[in-house]
């Protein structure tokens, strides 16, 4: 796995520099970005909420997600569809399971996706797998402004789910919202899934499988055919401080999954890295200088991201 970010960004630089701009301004349309870090946060934003709206509808941009790992943005959508509806951009909010939100909660779960929650991420920065992983700065580095916290499994001392993660699975199912691996190991997240298939679940996600999480690619590759969407974070492989993935690792991973179940999602809005817009414009074209063609890319940054949140795109 390569891990030299400059040498990373600048092979990234390289082939981004063959696209024609026009070609990615024409992809951008109808994009929908599932993974945006916008403020105010715990940790340093570049851009608040609406302004992550506007610069997406001026992009073009059909949808996005608003993802903090510290509370869920999913109560104040009906708030910015009064202020920023006409921009024709649909705004979705979840929850993430961690200690600062209730963690594995269900009365928290229940209420979050009564007032609107389109998607519960299970623990992420406070997962057990996290802070085990966190040693290393390059992997799932955890905020040290708050209070440190107990790692979080959905798991007991046997492997088996918890009953109380039972409860939430049920929620999510009865809500027909999507349910994201989040942060947990490998291990964990095909007990979760499975579990999670049996209680009637239908949308399944996960994030940067490659980072942090201990797949393999036969794992992306029968998560895939289970049914999960695989999601790739444009910040690990972009011109991007975050940047630990070589271009060629980029086409790896999507292939181990295929395209018909991979997304993008930027995972950007942090300071010192490029916006949310930007991440996917410079993904694209990352997308297109590796040999996807435009319908490929197509289904990555619009069709199957909309599929999941239940879009329509008219």
């Amino acid at each position: 796995m390569a891990e030299n970010g400059a040498e990373n960004r600048e092979k990234a630089r390289a082939l981004m520099a063959t696209i024609d701009d026009g070609v990615v301004d024409g992809l951008m349309k109808g994009a929908v970005d599932l993974h945006v870090h916008s403020g105010p946060s715990t940790m340093a934003r570049q851009l608040d909420h609406f302004q992550a709206v506007e610069q997406a509808a001026a992009a073009g941009m059909r949808g996005i997600m608003f993802k903090d790992h510290h509370y869920s943005v999913a109560p104040f959508l009906p708030i910015m569809e009064r202020v920023l509806g006409h921009l024709n951009v649909a705004m979705y909010g979840g929850l993430v399971l961690n200690n600062t939100t209730g963690g594995l909660n269900p009365y928290v779960v229940d209420a979050q996706l009564n007032q609107g929650a389109k998607l519960v991420w299970m623990p992420t920065a406070q997962s057990a797998n996290h802070i085990r992983s966190s040693h290393r700065k390059s992997r799932l580095a955890s905020n040290v402004q708050l209070k440190k916290s107990p790692g979080i499994t959905v798991l007991d001392a046997y492997g088996d789910i918890l009953d109380v993660v039972k409860e939430i699975l049920d929620s999510i199912a009865a809500f027909d919202a999507i349910l994201s691996s989040g942060h947990l190991h490998i291990y964990e997240i095909w007990k979760l899934f499975e579990e999670a298939k049996k209680r009637g679940v239908k949308r399944l996600l996960v994030n940067h499988p490659m980072y942090g999480l201990h797949f393999t690619y036969q794992d992306i590759t029968e998560l895939a055919q289970f049914g999960a969407l695989i999601e790739q974070s444009a910040c690990l492989y972009v011109d991007s401080r975050f940047n630990v993935f070589s271009p060629e690792e980029l086409k790896e991973h999507i292939l181990a999954a295929g395209v018909e179940h991979s997304s993008i999602g930027s995972d950007l809005g942090q300071v010192d890295n490029p916006s949310p817009v930007e991440g996917m414009r410079q993904a694209i074209k990352l997308l297109l200088a590796l040999g996807f063609s435009e319908d490929e890319v197509r289904l990555m940054v619009r069709d199957n991201s909309a599929k999941l949140v239940g879009l329509d795109l008219g």
